[in-house]
């Protein structure tokens, strides 16, 4: 029965000239975009859309051979359990209920470590324990991805500019893959991330001059 299932999200939803798309891929593209747009107005129902697109495109990425973006994707759907929970009864330093706002000069500086240990140790892996021809390209939108998912669901501004950065490689990669459908999709995550960013922003400065 779950050979069936793969078999059928596997299968073509469209296929367009050079454009095609499978079942999973174009079903998580479409939850996907749900998804940023509650992020965008802190809306808790983001959490269970990122699951269910999580795992269509850990489904669509190990097609593709992009291990390090598949096997983000179950971490993805465990950090998003985390982040839903965060939204629903995190609480900040001082007890009070989570709120947008900015991290503090030494938290970015972890933010950048974190990701500067993640990156190569992610591609390492990668070249030497799977067949993926582009082990640190895809490393990157994978260490960069965990950095910002953990900033997401702490309500931290600064989640948006990495999902900036990651989105911008992204797009490359999956170009490279030819996943057009994903392509588009992971631009237009970017410009979504961006809005974000700004409206992100102006939560944290009201919040804070309250």
């Amino acid at each position: 029965m779950l050979t069936s299932l793969i078999d059928y999200l596997n299968a073509p939803a469209f296929v367009l000239g050079p454009l095609a798309a499978s079942r999973a891929e174009l079903v998580g593209a479409l939850l996907g975009v749900w998804m940023v747009w509650c992020n965008l107005r802190v809306d808790p129902l983001a959490w269970p859309l990122a699951i269910t697109s999580s795992a269509l495109y850990g489904l669509v990425f190990w097609q593709a051979r992009l291990y390090g973006d598949a096997s983000l994707q179950l971490l993805f759907i465990a950090v998003a359990f985390w982040g839903w929970w965060q939204w629903l009864r995190g609480t900040q330093a001082d007890g009070s209920a989570l709120t947008v706002r900015h991290l503090a000069p030494r938290g970015r500086l972890k933010a950048l470590l974190a990701f500067a240990l993640l990156w190569p140790a992610t591609a390492l892996l990668l070249r030497h324990g799977t067949d993926t021809d582009v082990p640190w390209w895809d490393a990157f939108p994978t260490a960069g991805s965990v950095v910002g998912q953990v900033l997401l669901g702490r309500k931290l501004v600064e989640n948006w500019p990495v999902w900036i950065a990651v989105n911008a490689v992204g797009v490359s990669l999956f170009a490279y893959k030819g996943l057009w459908l994903t392509v588009g999709l992971y631009a237009l995550f970017a410009l979504l991330a961006a809005i974000g960013w700004r409206a992100w922003a102006h939560k944290a400065t009201v919040a804070s001059s309250a």
